[in-house]
């Protein structure tokens, strides 16, 4: 980084590349404070803030590497930045400053992504984005009827930018990228046409530049910042994860998709702990142990479905519920956040309350690594697991290391994350053992090992529905989460909404062509269609099984890739054609490693798909063998079962792409 004087003021260049710029007229650093309202309703927050002062810092004077601002000459200095290699640390001689705004140089046709996993938008330019966790809310569009009503009758509607995993992070179409180190709420505005605000509600520690030649090399010196997950296990190459949750009945289930040619790595049944009743639908027992009950002899099954080569995987997260014998244990232990009282802290999770247990604590982290997952469900011989929310963190809370639970809320998932890794570090099992999340923030990449997109709606909804998960993909993708996945079919079903033979098949089709085929019976199992209930669907789902199958030795190949490198097996198509800028705003598609293109068909009654190629290439259409010059639309037929997919002409495997013409 370097430091140019200008008249008025002084630049901050990075290779060349102008990030910062201050002058008396223009400043770019603000600060001030505000008072914030801030109101969770199971896990969907309402926030709203009055800024008390906001105050340009119009003044700066220049120390060697040191850069103090005030208001104006002759008064006091309220901010300092020291610059430290690629780093801007931050500091205040004000205590009372609870409200910072940068403001980053932004240049006409910029584009933005990251943001941590959005679902939304994949280029972030011209809109704004808090990054705060939360849930994600239902059809996340307020001019949907399913958001009216779901905020109607649960404040759960969500809008475009809420997000599970959001992080403080950008990379800029300038081959840079920004990073705020903070757990405070932020928020990034990228609605101007000459800066970027960056807005943060506390003084944030530092911020973090990096740039390179290539987007890849970039997206390479982020993984290495944020952390990169092990190869994925070779046990998941042989098949889908069947998620049912029907008891005993599970495993009748899994023979009858696999006598239809479904192939099967995994069978996931979330219910392994038991079931409650709720009108949300089923919910699941949330204190963490094997309910014979539900699953007789499960122990023995487990073992017998592994001498079959098939997994066993369960469901855990980060609460106990009050009428679980795992709360009083965790509760007489002192494991528990509290209250103002000093009374452990009950949290509403839809008609049960449950206990947060404080992984602040560190012998309450240690006991629910070891004890609960460790104990309870890798030595019972789980190979894997959902480590569903890690969103939910109280504000009004207290915890163990003293910091207010407003600045623990964005950091919670990375910590819940930690647990779970840790647990499975302890049994030697990193690598092999799968754990997926949801919630995430900076630094989960470094512990989690993979990533999945939510609770979508069971729709093709532009907002909630099959595209939110490609670009859920893309942008944490960029960030260093090298793998990531959904529910087939999605998981949200209300307001009588319910999936499609079609949802569901063009949904596998997708995810063919991802790290990890998963299904889900969904929250509302009964009233929504399943694999296993229509001959047609199940015969597709086979088909696209073994697709997913024969793609494994590619799909090694990425893996082996990620770990390396920290290349996402799903990748904008930029990433590899930097020079076409018609590929930087593309969303619904995406490069399966380099050498694949996929064109999902995600809108309900399309049978054909139009998509863009990337230029410099020539790319062959999987199902037809027809070549196409890149640097054009196309538009190409796509009935079910034909996903419009495409691989380069010239590339290593194409003995292997080519078949999949006979699948």
């Amino acid at each position: 980084m370097q430091l140019n004087l200008i008249p008025g003021g002084f630049t901050l260049t990075l290779e060349g590349r102008e990030i910062l710029r201050h002058t008396h007229a223009a400043p770019a650093l603000f600060v001030g404070r505000g008072e914030e309202r801030m109101d969770m309703y199971r896990g969907n927050f309402d926030i709203e803030d009055y800024v008390v002062e906001r105050v340009a810092l119009t003044h700066a004077e220049i120390d060697g590497n040191r850069i103090s601002f005030s208001p104006a000459a002759g008064q006091p200095v309220r901010f300092v930045l020291t610059m430290d290699a690629n780093h801007l640390i931050t500091q205040t001689p004000d205590p009372s400053i609870n409200r910072v705004w940068f403001r980053i140089v932004a240049e006409a046709g910029e584009h933005v992504w990251g943001g941590g996993e959005q679902m939304s938008y994949f280029d972030m330019r011209g809109r704004k984005f808090p990054l705060w966790t939360s849930e994600p809310g239902v059809g996340r569009d307020k001019t949907s009827e399913i958001t009216f009503k779901a905020d109607v009758t649960g404040k759960s509607g969500g809008d475009y930018y809420n997000t599970n995993y959001p992080q403080p992070t950008y990379i800029s179409s300038r081959r840079y990228a920004a990073h705020v180190e903070t757990t405070a709420y932020s928020v990034f505005d990228f609605r101007r046409d000459g800066f970027h605000e960056i807005e943060i509600w506390a003084v944030p520690e530092r911020l973090e530049f990096f740039c390179a030649p290539t987007f890849v090399e970039l997206v390479g010196l982020l993984s290495t910042r944020f952390g990169r997950q092990p190869e994925l296990p070779d046990w998941v190459y042989v098949g889908a994860i069947l998620g049912l949750k029907d008891g005993e009945n599970s495993f009748a289930r899994m023979e009858k998709m696999r006598d239809a040619g479904v192939k099967v790595s995994g069978l996931w049944c979330e219910d392994w702990v038991g079931l409650r009743h709720t009108s949300f639908g089923a919910r699941l027992f949330w204190d963490w142990q094997a309910n014979e009950t539900r699953y007789p002899n499960l122990r023995q099954k487990i073992t017998e479905l592994g001498n079959e080569g098939i997994r066993f995987l369960g469901y855990v997260n980060p609460y106990l519920c009050v009428d679980g014998p795992l709360f009083p244990v965790a509760e007489a232990n002192g494991y528990f956040a509290t209250d103002n009282a000093g009374k452990t802290a009950l949290v509403d999770f839809g008609e049960f309350d449950c206990g947060v247990v404080d992984f602040t604590n560190p012998a309450a982290a240690d006991w629910f690594a070891e004890e609960v997952i460790g104990k309870n469900m890798l030595d019972y011989g789980l190979s894997g697991w959902m480590a569903d929310f890690g969103e939910y963190l109280p504000i009004d809370i207290n915890l163990a290391n003293g910091v207010d639970a407003k600045l623990m809320h964005n950091a919670w998932p990375t910590l819940w994350a930690e647990v779970n890794a840790k647990a499975v570090a302890s049994r030697g099992k990193t690598g092999d053992s799968l754990f997926f999340m949801r919630a995430g923030f900076t630094g989960v990449q470094a512990h989690c090992p993979l990533l999945w997109g939510g609770d979508q709606s069971v729709d093709f909804s532009r907002h909630d529905g099959l595209v939110t998960v490609i670009c859920g993909a893309l942008s944490s993708g960029l960030l260093g989460n090298a793998y990531h996945h959904s529910d087939i079919g999605g998981y949200t079903s209300l307001f009588g909404n319910v999936r499609t033979a079609e949802l569901i098949m063009r949904w596998a089709e997708m995810a063919a062509f991802t790290a990890v085929m998963r299904s889900h019976e969904g929250n509302r199992p009964r009233d929504n269609l399943q694999l296993d209930q229509d001959a047609g669907v199940l015969a597709h789902f086979a088909r696209m099984t073994a697709i997913y199958v024969h793609l494994a030795p590619y799909l090694k190949s990425l893996s082996s890739e990620a770990a390396a490198t920290g290349l996402p097996v799903q990748r904008p198509l930029f990433l590899h054609h930097e020079d076409d800028r018609e590929t930087y705003a593309i969303q619904d598609a995406y490069l399966f490693g380099r050498d694949l293109l996929v064109a999902p068909v995600w809108q309900a009654g399309e049978i054909t798909r139009t998509l863009y190629l990337p230029k410099g290439e020539t790319w062959v259409h999987i199902w037809s063998g027809s070549e196409h010059q890149g640097g054009q639309t196309l538009t190409v037929d796509a009935p079910l079962g034909s996903p419009p997919v495409f691989y380069r002409k010239g590339a290593n495997r194409t003995d292997l792409f080519d078949g999949l013409q006979a699948l």
